[in-house]
């Protein structure tokens, strides 16, 4: 007998979670490249030294004996920072830093690669980028959990908010709804735990007593 397929849920069709990787990446790529941009100009206009593009997609410039070089090297520092807060902010997923942050570098080594025609022969490069790398996957697993472990508010209201007036209102509600409890038993004729009622016609409270035998009447 063939086994019944399950129903495809809800906007299944349009998740595409391939698509949705790569756009992560393209935008995570986007905005390390955007930082660099930024940050190389303005310590060039700083500085007072020509930039170029080389400062970005080359290698050449980012030596250990030199200030520049050591300069570039804090420059590319910062942006695995602004890539840190990128990937708290698209990604939000702790498990998911070591691959994004290892194809965010792999894929600029590429591009440097490609864009110079030869790979990296500078030490210095390789030891930047490795510190860049430790330093994305610490700090980005570390602001991914602290997102991922947020109190979730419902409700509106965030989670402590108003704690005080809570308590009392739900301890009101709690002592309202006992005393209303007790009233509609004493209205029913009964009361539980006490030996005092009130009848159902509202001819006012009685109290039980114990029945003597007929001997000692």
């Amino acid at each position: 007998m063939a086994r019944r397929r399950r129903p495809p849920r809800a906007g299944a069709v349009n998740e595409l979670p391939p698509l949705r990787i790569l756009g992560q990446i393209a935008a995570l790529q986007g905005i390390y490249y955007a930082a660099a941009l930024v940050l190389m100009l303005f310590t060039s206009l700083v500085a007072g030294a020509r930039f170029s593009l080389d400062l970005v997609f080359g290698w050449g410039e980012l030596r250990g004996d030199t200030t520049q070089g050591w300069l570039l090297g804090f420059v590319w520092l910062c942006c695995a920072g602004v890539a840190v807060i990128g990937m708290v902010v698209l990604i939000g997923r702790s498990k998911l830093v070591l691959d994004f942050a290892l194809t965010l570098h792999f894929l600029h080594l590429v591009v440097v690669s490609f864009y110079t025609g030869l790979l990296p022969r500078n030490f210095a490069w390789w030891v930047t980028m490795a510190l860049s790398s430790a330093g994305t996957v610490v700090a980005g697993t570390y602001g991914c959990q602290w997102r991922e472990l947020r109190p979730i508010s419902f409700g509106g209201h965030a989670p402590g908010a108003g704690t005080a007036g809570g308590s009392g209102a739900e301890a009101a509600a709690g002592n309202g709804g006992a005393g209303g409890g007790e009233q509609g038993d004493e209205e029913m004729g009964f009361s539980r735990g006490r030996g005092r009622g009130r009848g159902r016609d509202g001819a006012g409270e009685y109290e039980m007593v114990g029945m003597r035998g007929d001997g000692n009447r």
